[in-house]
């Protein structure tokens, strides 16, 4: 059953030509979708739609049978939205218990909150978060001399404090080492099912090893859809994205 929807959706700026237009996208509960496509896609503008970061021009955008077209950015995170954007956003100066704690507060204030953990349930859920993040030795650390890679992760298990139905991934391997991206691919098999999740990436081998299907944009519009085996035979995507070699 799909629990995410866009249909006909359109985004044009004032002088521009649209740069998504008519796109008409649907996810199923649990499912690991890729959007892939060549620079200016359309694909961040997709997630930007979809999060209420900014609004469609036409079209409607529905998340569990819920129309979310007109819907604030905060009103669409309290329905189960979490995003991760492609530079992270954590609080460099506090450690990583106290972003993973903010994570938590529904004001989202750094100093606020800071004891959140006191329930079973609390407790458990931040344990298996900082498990699947692999931060366990980092807690105490500040999250400005994080290395890249466990910025990252730090940042997905921000998104994941706020137990989140669907997750929408933007870049999240960009600037990481072969063994950090490795290990990316390890944390959204472990995500999915538990969650959806709606991955843009460009790291063609991170997709391989993810995706169940794989979205191709291009020029605002889906090019094509479907698995990898499909995808990568496809000669109008060959043609303006993959190449003659495919998904190496």
């Amino acid at each position: 059953m799909a629990i995410l929807e866009l249909k006909e959706v359109t985004k044009t700026y004032s002088g521009f030509s649209s740069v998504v237009e008519g796109f008409n996208f649907s996810v199923n509960e649990g499912e690991l979708r890729c959007l892939i496509g060549p620079n200016g896609a359309g694909k961040t503008t997709s997630l930007d739609l979809i999060t209420g970061r900014q609004t469609l021009t036409s079209g409607a955008i529905h998340f569990d049978g819920k129309e979310i077209s007109r819907l604030a950015e905060r009103q669409i995170v309290g329905l189960g939205v979490g995003r991760k954007f492609q530079v992270p956003a954590v609080f460099k100066e506090l450690s990583v218990r106290e972003n993973f704690e903010v994570a938590q507060t529904e004001k989202r204030g750094p100093f606020q909150n800071m004891n959140l953990f006191g329930t079973r349930n609390d407790r458990k859920r931040f344990d298996e978060i900082v498990e699947l993040s692999g931060l366990g030795d980092r807690l105490s650390t500040p999250a400005g001399v994080l290395s890249h890679g466990e910025t990252q992760w730090l940042e997905i298990g921000m998104v994941l404090m706020q137990r989140p139905r669907l997750l929408l991934m933007d870049e999240p391997t960009a600037g990481m080492t072969e063994q950090e991206t490795i290990k990316t691919s390890e944390i959204f098999k472990e995500l999915k099912g538990e969650h959806t999740l709606v991955v843009v990436e460009h790291d063609m081998s991170f997709v391989r090893s993810i995706a169940d299907i794989i979205t191709v944009m291009h020029q605002g519009k889906m090019l094509a859809e479907g698995p990898l085996s499909e995808i990568e035979e496809h000669p109008q995507v060959q043609e303006v994205y993959l190449g003659a070699e495919g998904i190496s």
